[in-house]
């Protein structure tokens, strides 16, 4: 569990299964991102937000693969603790340009994907003011 960010990890495979199953995803073209909200009495975890990341063998070798997850750690960690709205579990999955797309690219994408699954606190509070 990543303290310093404020993102609690998810581990297990239920964890994953269960925000795959609520359905709430789009995607861009450097990741796909699945979105569920939960309760507080859900989880152990204290953390407001947790996250997960995956790549299929459709992203490449696991070299690749572990790149195209440390990229999306990267993003994550820039954006989701600013932007995310809090009790959401995430999964971000890497795509096959997840690699090749700039830096800057793949964090608006994941700002746009959160805009786009109703889990951007950002434009909560603008559409409240």
């Amino acid at each position: 569990m990543s303290r310093r960010s404020g993102l609690g990890r998810l581990l297990r495979r239920a964890e994953f299964l269960a925000v795959a199953g609520a359905r709430r995803k789009t995607a861009l073209p450097g990741l796909v991102l699945q979105t569920r909200q939960w309760r507080p009495a859900e989880s152990g975890d204290d953390c407001l937000i947790r996250v997960g990341y995956t790549a299929s063998r459709r992203v490449g070798s696991a070299v690749e693969r572990n790149r195209a997850r440390r990229r999306l750690r990267a993003a994550a960690q820039e954006i989701l603790p600013l932007r995310a709205a809090h009790r959401h579990d995430f999964v971000l999955i890497a795509r096959a340009g997840t690699n090749s797309r700039p830096f800057g690219a793949l964090k608006q994408d994941l700002a746009m994907a959160l805009q786009r699954v109703g889990a951007d606190r950002k434009a909560e509070a603008e559409t409240v003011e």
